[in-house]
């Protein structure tokens, strides 16, 4: 999606390049500031961040078991970097790196290739079983389903993430556009607040949903097959 006004952009670079890295230098920032204030009693941000990692945790243990703790650097990364990329273009004159597939795509080819290495790590070369079934002579059309199974996987991550971000960005802009159209005051107020709202609430569930998915992945890739 094409803005007529934004005010980062670097001649020659992508937008979802740029605004990528404006991500990670907020976020870099919000990290070493909160770092530096770290109290035993928390107050305000460190407050709300160990409430959210502490959630995170219990997730991952409710869907990964205890041994999914030593992935949480990785999924509490995806799920703020997601999230915060998804807020970005709810701010006029910015842009959400997730409303393009190239960023969508890296993120689902790192839990791709992070969930292969964790059961060649786990299992060694025991973990290629879950490939081909338990029945022996199904094994070579198991072989092809699995493969296909799990090649779909940062196809699956990357379009769900991309396309609902793409299309909420799209539906801010035509409702804000629309809503000037009409005389009374209330209409071009009230419209965008609740697209708005709705729209904060689809970015967390988005993220949510990504980062839920890359566990139940990499639960599978821990989990011994027969």
């Amino acid at each position: 999606m094409k803005e007529p006004f934004m005010y980062f952009y670097i001649p020659g670079l992508p937008l979802h390049v740029v605004y990528t890295w404006l991500v990670m230098i907020v976020l870099v920032g919000v990290s070493l500031t909160i770092k530096r204030s770290l109290q035993w009693a928390p107050m305000g941000g460190q407050n709300f961040f160990e409430a959210l990692f502490g959630g995170t945790l219990d997730l991952i243990d409710s869907v990964m078991g205890r041994e999914g703790r030593t992935y949480f650097p990785l999924l509490a990364t995806l799920g703020i970097y997601i999230f915060s990329c998804n807020l970005m273009g709810l701010i006029p004159g910015m842009f959400s790196p997730t409303a393009n597939i190239n960023t969508t795509a890296s993120c689902a080819i790192t839990v791709f290739l992070m969930t292969h290495y964790v059961g060649v790590k786990t299992h060694g070369l025991g973990y290629l079983k879950q490939f081909t079934g338990p029945i022996w002579w199904l094994a070579p059309l198991m072989v092809v389903i699995e493969l296909i199974g799990h090649l779909a996987r940062p196809l699956s991550l990357s379009v769900r993430l991309f396309g609902n971000i793409f299309g909420k960005e799209q539906v801010i802009v035509n409702i804000f556009v629309l809503s000037l159209l009409f005389k009374f005051l209330w209409v071009p107020m009230l419209a965008p607040s609740l697209i708005l709202v709705f729209a904060i609430f689809m970015s967390l569930i988005q993220a949510f949903v990504f980062v839920l998915l890359s566990m139940i992945y990499l639960a599978g890739a821990l989990e011994e097959h027969h």
